[in-house]
Order: structure tokens, then sequence, then C-alpha cells
């Protein structure tokens, strides 16, 4: 297994490849021909988020302990929506919470970041088209998703889609004793699950995913949130986790 990072490296963004802690500069397309160059520290660089998604495909209530905190039924088939790319950020960037928005929450999710174009992907060979996996906060306006505004508008405003640090290849996600996925605010512990609660697992996903629309490299579906969602707050930390992939840490504030 390695992990791919974006850093900015001399004013210009920079795919690297760190293996046992050596970092190399990628040269070439990541999702193309490429090779690993020039060796560069493992610090003192300025992470981004680790792809620039077209967009992000999330899947609601995909834990069964989730669909159960928000007295939502079991869904008979995947609910599906989009994040748009303009609410990327990377580690370290500000969460901004709007004003008049009411209560906004974190979602600790896995993602998975497509490799190459997909469409109509068989299910026996879905994961052939995952680059590897990173660490996404699906930020949600609870308030306004509660009154009926959708999906989209509660979860698509600018800042809403931290993702990283990084993109881990090679990482065994789709093993039956799943992954874990954890989210924490302040360093308290508030999300605590394994991917293999998901109700539908990630070859599904992609298959289901790519019958409605391409999947372009780089793009991320978010595979859904375990249970112990909760609202954050002007000055708080939240910290997602994926096993395997690191932690993304954001800090949080009120819009200028």
């Amino acid at each position: 297994m390695h992990r791919v990072f974006r850093v900015e490296d001399r004013g210009e963004p920079r795919h690297v490849v760190e293996r046992e802690g050596t970092w190399r500069l990628v040269e070439g397309d990541l999702f193309g021909e490429h090779t690993e160059g020039e060796t560069i520290p493992s610090n003192g660089h300025r992470l981004l988020a680790p792809v620039s998604p077209s967009k992000i495909v999330c899947v609601g209530l995909n834990y069964k302990d989730h669909a159960a905190e928000q007295n939502k039924p079991l869904p008979p088939e995947p609910l599906i929506f989009l994040k748009p790319s303009t609410a990327v950020i990377g580690p370290g960037e500000a969460i901004v919470l709007p004003a008049g928005v009411g209560r906004v929450d974190h979602e600790a999710e896995l993602g998975l970041v497509i490799g190459r174009r997909a469409t109509r992907v068989a299910m026996h060979e879905a994961l052939g088209y995952v680059l590897g996996v990173t660490c996404v906060n699906d930020v949600t306006a609870r308030a306004l998703q509660n009154r009926g505004a959708g999906y989209t508008r509660a979860k698509g405003f600018d800042t809403f889609a931290p993702i990283g640090p990084c993109v881990a290849v090679g990482l065994d996600y789709a093993a039956p004793n799943g992954v874990r996925v954890e989210g924490r605010v302040n360093g308290t512990l508030r999300q605590s699950s394994s991917t293999r609660e998901l109700i539908f697992p990630v070859a599904m996903l992609i298959s289901y995913i790519s019958a409605n629309m391409t999947l372009l490299p780089g793009d991320i579906i978010s595979t859904g949130t375990p249970s112990g969602i909760g609202p954050l707050e002007p000055g708080d930390t939240v910290t997602i986790s994926v096993a395997g992939v690191g932690e993304l840490t954001n800090p949080v504030r009120t819009q200028p």
C-alpha cells in the first residue's frame, strides 16, 4: 500500500507518492502515464485536497445505525445526491458556517476515489475503477435539510466537502471485516463504526452510480456516514479518520 498526497511545491500543486515515509514527486498525470521522481522532505508542505473532483456523489442513509438515529426506514436502493466541486476544501482549511442556516453537522465518511472513466460498470469489475480511498466530511446544514430544503442545498455550500489528507492506494477497503471510520470534535469521539455496517457495499455503489452517470478520474463516491452525527460550532475543530488513510482535520468558523 502507498499513499498519494497533493501539496503546494514551489507555488504549484503537485501530487506526491509516500512509501514508508519517503515522499517522491509525481511526474506526469496521476490518472494516466506517470512516474515517481524527485524525493522531497516529508514535512513543511501545505497539504491540499488530494484530488480535484468534478463531482462528489454521496450516498445517504447507508449505515443502518444512522438511518435509525434519523428515524428513517432503510432505503430499498441507494439514495444518491451530489456535492459540487466548489464545496471541496483540503486539510486545515476552515469549514465556514453560513449565516442564518441553523444547525450544521459533521458526517464522517469513507470516500472512494475513481481512477478511470466509469460508465455502466458491472459489479464484478467495479473495484478495478477505484484508485484508492480518502476521508470525507459530508458537512450538512441539518436544520435546512429537516425543513425540506433538499440534500443538494443543505450539503452543497462552499467548504461543505472537506477531503483528505491523502488517497490510500492498495488499502483493502472491501474486506469483510470492514474499515474503521471515526469522527471527533475537539478531540471527543462522536462517530465510530466500520464499513462492514454498510447497507449497500462499495462494488454495488460503483455499479449503481455509473449506470446513472459517468464517473471521471478524480471523482469521489462518499459512501455514507454512521451514527453519531452532531452539530458544529464556531471555534470547533473536527477530525475525520479512516483506518489506513489518516486524519482529516478542519477548523470551524462563521461566515465573515
